[in-house]
C-alpha cells in the first residue's frame, strides 16, 4: 500500500491549467453592484454613475480637514526625506509622531479606536506624507491598505476586531504576507502551509514569505497559507489567511531586503517555522485566503495612485520654477519648443491623476458600485504615467536632476531630489500587481460578459453538446447585441452642461461602442487563442484606461469650476489631457489589428532557446564575482528601537533584536 500524500509537504509545480483554475477560483463572479468600467467595456458610457461625483459627509470632511492640518504641520517639522534615504530607516520617533495623530488608524471606525476617515481623506494623507518621504508612506500605505485592518474591517468576526482593530488604530504595525521565492503572481503554487494540530485546537504553520513590506518591524500580518482539503471547502487548492502575531515563537525575520529606492522600506523575508496559530486567528473561513486578497485589493491599490499624483504634483512644480528660470540660448529653457512639450504633457497628466485619486477615493467611500475594475486601472495607468512624468523632470533637470539632493546642497544648490523620486516610483510599476498582471486581471473581466454568452463555443475542453448550446446561445445574443453597438448617440448637443469638454465625452461615449465591437472581432479573430494574445488584450485594456481617466479629468474639471467659476483653468488642463489620450487611443485601435506581435513573440523564443548568444559577446556577464576578491561578511541592521512609546503613555513590549547577515 502507497503511503499517503504529506498534506504539509511542498506541492509540485502547478501546470498552466491549475493555475488558471486557482486563479479563476478566487474571482469575484458575481457583480452585485453596477460597474461604469464594466459597463463601458459591454459598449455602455454610464456617464450618470460618475457625474455628479458623490459629495462627501460634512461631518467627515471638517474632522478629515483638522486631521490633515495636523499631519501637514507634523510631516514638515518632522520627517527628512533625504534622512532617511541616505539611512535606510524610518525612525521610531516619526511613527510614533503618526501614531499619536492617529495616522495609523486613519480608516479604522472610530468604535474600534480608529478616526474613521474616509478613503479620500486617508489618500490625501498618502499624499501629503509621501511628498515628503515615499518610504514613510509605505509604513502607513502596507499597514492601512492592505495589512490587517483592511481583511480584518471587510471578513473580520466581531471579536477578532474587538480584539485587533484597537491595538492596530494605536499603531500596532502590521503586514501582509503573500509572495514567496517561487510564487509572485502565481498563486497556485504557493509552498506555505498550516495544518491542524492533532488534537485539533490550533493550526500549525510553516513556510517562508518574500518581500513582506512592515514585516520585519511588525507586531501583526495577515499570512496566506495552504491548508488540506476539507469537506465543505470548495477551493480546489485551499489558501486560507490567518492573522499572525510575530511574538510568536517560530516567526523570523530570515532577511531584510534592500532596494534600489524606498530605501527606508522595511521588507524582508518572513519564516515560519511551526508557528502555532489559534483556531480563532482564522479570517473569513478556510480556503477564502485568495478571495480574501483580491477583495482587499479593490480598494487597497488606491493608495498607490496617490503616491503617484503627489509625486508628479512636486516635479511639475519643480520643473515649472526651472524652466521659468533657467535661461539657454538667449531665453527661458521653458520656452524652448523640445521642453515645452515635456512641462505640458507633465502638467496635463498630473491634473488627470489627481482626478483620478479624487474620483475613484469619492467612489470607495460611497459604497454603491463595484470598483474593482476602476481601482485596478488606476493602479496600472497612475503608476506609468508617475514613471514617464519622472523621467520628463530628470530630463528637464538635466545633470542636477540624475545628482543627489545631498550632492547639490553640498554644493550649495536646491536640495531636489528628483533622482530619489525616480527610485522611489519605480517600484509603483511592480507593487500589489504588476502592470502585465494588471492588464490580464481587466482583461479577463472586459470579456467576461463574451464568455459567459459563448466561452463554450471557444473553450477547447468543452464537449460538443456544451460548444453548439453555447453558439445558439450566442447566435442569439449576437443577433441584438452586435448590431446596437453601431447605434448611439454621440453627437452635438449631448454633454453640453461640460462646455469645452463636451467634444471629449462624445468621443469616449462613441468609443465605448466602438471598443465593444473590436473586443468581439478579437474573440471571432482569436478564438481561444485570445488569451494567449496578451499584447493585444492589452490594447483593449489600455483604450478603456484613456477613456477612463479622460471622463474623470471631465468630471473632476467640471466640478472645480462650479466651486469656483472664476477659475477655468481646470478646463484648460482636461482639455488638453484628453487631446493627447485621444491621440494615444487612435494609436491603440490601429495597433489591435496591425502590429507585430508574432514576430516579436518568436524573437522572443529564439532569445530564450539561446539562438542570438552571440548577441553577449564582448561583456562581462552582471552575476560574475570578480576572482581573487574576498567578499566581507556584511551585517545589516533595521531594527526599531527596543521600545517605543504609543498613545496613553504606555509603552510597547520589548521587540526581539531583527539583524540579519549575509555574505
Amino acid at each position: 500500500m502507497s503511503a499517503s500524500p504529506d498534506p504539509a509537504a511542498p506541492p509540485a509545480p502547478a501546470s498552466e491549467q491549475e493555475s488558471r483554475d486557482v486563479a479563476e477560483a478566487a474571482r469575484e463572479k458575481k457583480w452585485e453592484k453596477e460597474s461604469f468600467m464594466r459597463s463601458f467595456f459591454e459598449g455602455t458610457f454610464r456617464l450618470d454613475l460618475l457625474h455628479p461625483p458623490p459629495s462627501p459627509d460634512p461631518d467627515e470632511a471638517e474632522r478629515g480637514r483638522e486631521f490633515l492640518a495636523e499631519l501637514e504641520r507634523f510631516v514638515r517639522n518632522s520627517i527628512d526625506g533625504d534622512t532617511i534615504d541616505r539611512d535606510g530607516h524610518v525612525p521610531e520617533e516619526v511613527l510614533d509622531g503618526l501614531r499619536n495623530l492617529g495616522a495609523f488608524g486613519i480608516k479604522i471606525p472610530r468604535e474600534y479606536g480608529g478616526l474613521g476617515l474616509s478613503q479620500l481623506t486617508y489618500n490625501r494623507a498618502l499624499a501629503i506624507v509621501s511628498s515628503r518621504c515615499g518610504s514613510t508612506g509605505a509604513f502607513l500605505s502596507a499597514h492601512q491598505s492592505i495589512g490587517v485592518p483592511q481583511p480584518l474591517t471587510l471578513f473580520g468576526t466581531e471579536e477578532q476586531k474587538k480584539r485587533y482593530l484597537p491595538r492596530l488604530a494605536s499603531g500596532a504595525l502590521s503586514a501582509f504576507a503573500l509572495t514567496e521565492p517561487e510564487v509572485g503572481s502565481d498563486p497556485a503554487n504557493l509552498a506555505t502551509n498550516a495544518r491542524l494540530s492533532d488534537d485539533g485546537s490550533e493550526w500549525i504553520l510553516n513556510g517562508e514569505k518574500l518581500w513582506c513590506t512592515n514585516g520585519p518591524r511588525s507586531e501583526l500580518m495577515v499570512v496566506m497559507a495552504r491548508t488540506p482539503p476539507r469537506e465543505g471547502v470548495k477551493a480546489r487548492k485551499p489558501i486560507t489567511a490567518f492573522i499572525v502575531e510575530t511574538e510568536w515563537d517560530g516567526v523570523e525575520v530570515a532577511h531584510e531586503c534592500d532596494f534600489m529606492g524606498l530605501k527606508g522600506l522595511s521588507n524582508g523575508v518572513i519564516r515560519f517555522s511551526d508557528v502555532r496559530v489559534p483556531l480563532e486567528n482564522v479570517i473569513w473561513g478556510e480556503g477564502q485566503g485568495l478571495k480574501l486578497a483580491l477583495i482587499t485589493l479593490n480598494t487597497g491599490r488606491l493608495s498607490l495612485p496617490a503616491f503617484c499624483a503627489a509625486a508628479g504634483k512636486g516635479l511639475t512644480e519643480v520643473c515649472r520654477e526651472w524652466a521659468s528660470e533657467r535661461v539657454q540660448w538667449g531665453q527661458a529653457i521653458g520656452k524652448h519648443d523640445a521642453i515645452a512639450q515635456k512641462l505640458g504633457r507633465m502638467a496635463a497628466d498630473t491634473f488627470a491623476m489627481e482626478a483620478g485619486v479624487e474620483l475613484t477615493s469619492a467612489m470607495a467611500d460611497e459604497k454603491t458600485l463595484d470598483i474593482r475594475l476602476e481601482a485596478a486601472i488606476a493602479k496600472m495607468w497612475h503608476s506609468e504615467t508617475a514613471w514617464r512624468v519622472v523621467d520628463d523632470a530628470l530630463q528637464i533637470r538635466g545633470g542636477r536632476g540624475y545628482e543627489t539632493a545631498d550632492s547639490l546642497r553640498a554644493r550649495g544648490e536646491r536640495p531636489i531630489p528628483v533622482e530619489r523620486s525616480m527610485r522611489d516610483l519605480r517600484i509603483n510599476l511592480i507593487f500589489e500587481g504588476s502592470s502585465e498582471i494588471m492588464r490580464l486581471f481587466i482583461a479577463r473581466e472586459a470579456v467576461d460578459t463574451h464568455l459567459r454568452v459563448a466561452g463554450d463555443m471557444v473553450d477547447p475542453r468543452a464537449p460538443t453538446g456544451k460548444r453548439v448550446t453555447a453558439a445558439l446561445r450566442g447566435g442569439l445574443h449576437y443577433a441584438w447585441w452586435y448590431p446596437s453597438r453601431w447605434l448611439g448617440w454621440g453627437s452635438w448637443p449631448r454633454y453640453g452642461e461640460f462646455g469645452p469638454l463636451a467634444g471629449h465625452l462624445r468621443y469616449v461615449d462613441r468609443v465605448s461602442r466602438r471598443l465593444a465591437r473590436n473586443i468581439f472581432h478579437c474573440m471571432v479573430l482569436h478564438g481561444a487563442g485570445l488569451e494567449k494574445r496578451q499584447a493585444v488584450l492589452g490594447r483593449v485594456v489600455d483604450i478603456g484606461a484613456e477613456a477612463f481617466m479622460m471622463t474623470a479629468s471631465c468630471v473632476h474639471a467640471h466640478r472645480m469650476v462650479e466651486e469656483d467659476s472664476s477659475d477655468r483653468s481646470p478646463l484648460e488642463l482636461a482639455d488638453l489631457f484628453c487631446h493627447q489620450a485621444r491621440r494615444r487611443i487612435e494609436g491603440h485601435f490601429r495597433e489591435l489589428f496591425l502590429n507585430d506581435d508574432v514576430r516579436t513573440y518568436a524573437g522572443a523564443r529564439q532569445t530564450m532557446d539561446g539562438r542570438y548568444r552571440w548577441l553577449v559577446d564582448g561583456i562581462i556577464p552582471l552575476d560574475e564575482e570578480p576572482e581573487g576578491v574576498e567578499r566581507p561578511l556584511v551585517t545589516t541592521t533595521k531594527s526599531a528601537p527596543e521600545r517605543s512609546s504609543v498613545p496613553g503613555g504606555e509603552e510597547s513590549s520589548p521587540s526581539p533584536s531583527r539583524t540579519m547577515t549575509t555574505r
